[in-house]
């Protein structure tokens, strides 16, 4: 019975004759499917694989759609991108989470890369088997207490700066959740850390490394010191003055990254994030997105929306990897919308994605808080969603700033609603 099974995704180019005798030497079961069957056909004709194998010029967002769906259905395979000669185009992959193989394609080396991910794969189904026969055996007990123990580790309430409203929704989408966000005081309170991250899968073990990742941030970063760096504009273009907090920005989320892919990576899970601190006072905020959904900054003036580049990998995926800052001004009347994937691959009964356009186009009306905001999303999500399954974590957080000052105890600032 052949060892991993790879889906070789039919895309130009096909993959060099070295590699596909390296996976033939290996005794793999290669399956060739189009990306559009994956993320389109039949879920009862989807091949359960652990690797997929994909030529860097593909699509990253695209494949990474496709992994989800399979996800859901037999487990998620680990994506492997290759490139002879294109290896600039390996960036998008590697910072999305994807592994790459490179010449030579040695059998030795090729067997090893992908004996690694064909274990983290199964890995991963076994936790999702694990999780689905705790709940069949009826552990609803011990599921409820570690939704309150995992609830202790969201904040109660929100330490909103005086001219700024913060409001949150967080639905999981079982007793315990893989998403989690936190917002806290850094730089003996001169700066606001917040953070809304997505743990991969969901059920018992997300939750745990959720409490993990959660924990190791806050902690890094609360204790970090005051050091300087770059700051810079709207449109990322930098200038040479100090950015108080960038310092615990780095540092919890390298450390994080260096923690998990040191102790964890065996395991299987990595999280994507958004970490942003924010001066209240002047509304610059510096970030790290770290592989997640762009959060869209939205004008107070009518201008479209302004997605905040992604500047990283996940965590808890590549050692030793390179998070670069990026950087944002929040003016009066602007919001920062950010969520988890849950908002946008909401469901209907008949399979249907809630989806970007949706998304976009309740943001872009006419709005005058970001508790309006995220109360109109969540109330559109539910709707959509119906009668189906919710199948993810639903996390949205609005950072609002508003044209006339209304301090922390304004209506409708700093709520947060756990459904």
């Amino acid at each position: 019975m052949p060892s991993t099974t790879v889906i070789i995704l039919d895309a130009y180019p096909p993959p060099p004759p070295e590699l596909l005798h390296a996976l033939r030497t290996m005794d793999a079961e290669l399956v060739t499917r189009s990306l559009t069957e994956l993320r389109e056909g039949p879920l009862e004709l989807l091949p359960v694989a652990d690797v997929l194998l994909v030529p860097a010029e593909s699509d990253g967002e695209s494949v990474r759609m496709a992994v989800r769906r399979l996800r859901r259905w037999a487990g998620a395979p680990i994506v492997v991108v290759w490139a002879v000669t294109e290896f600039a185009a390996l960036e998008e992959h590697v910072r999305i989470g994807h592994d790459y193989l490179v010449p030579p394609f040695l059998p030795a080396l090729v067997g090893a890369r992908l004996h690694s991910c064909s274990e983290r794969a199964g890995l991963g189904r076994t936790l999702r088997e694990a999780d689905a026969r705790a709940e069949l055996m009826g552990y609803e007990k011990e599921l409820e207490i570690g939704r309150e123990i995992q609830a202790g580790f969201l904040p109660e309430s929100l330490p909103v700066p005086a001219g700024w409203e913060i409001d949150v929704r967080f639905r999981p989408a079982r007793q315990v959740a893989g998403d989690f966000y936190d917002v806290f005081e850094i730089s003996r309170g001169r700066r606001l850390a917040f953070v809304v991250a997505d743990v991969c899968d969901k059920g018992v073990g997300a939750a745990l490394f959720m409490a993990l990742i959660r924990s190791l941030l806050r902690h890094t970063a609360e204790n970090s010191g005051l050091q300087h760096l770059v700051a810079a504009g709207r449109t990322g273009g930098s200038r040479r003055i100090p950015v108080v907090g960038a310092t615990p920005l780095l540092n919890a989320v390298t450390a994080t990254n260096g923690y998990l892919t040191r102790n964890h990576l065996r395991q299987g899970y990595f999280a994507t994030l958004f970490f942003g601190v924010l001066d209240p006072l002047t509304g610059s905020l510096v970030y790290i997105n770290g592989g997640h959904n762009p959060p869209l900054l939205m004008p107070g003036d009518g201008r479209p929306p302004v997605a905040l580049d992604i500047t990283g990998p996940a965590v808890g995926v590549l050692p030793d990897c390179v998070y670069t800052l990026g950087y944002a001004q929040l003016d009066p009347g602007d919001t920062l919308f950010v969520f988890t994937d849950g908002v946008p691959e909401a469901r209907c009964p008949s399979g249907s994605f809630f989806g970007d356009e949706r998304m976009l186009e309740l943001l872009a009306a006419s709005l005058v808080s970001g508790k309006e905001m995220v109360d109109r999303m969540d109330v559109a999500v539910r709707e959509h969603t119906g009668t189906a399954e919710q199948h993810d974590d639903v996390t949205m957080l609005a950072l609002h700033r508003p044209r006339a000052a209304r301090g922390p105890h304004a209506a409708g600032a700093g709520q947060r609603v756990v459904a």
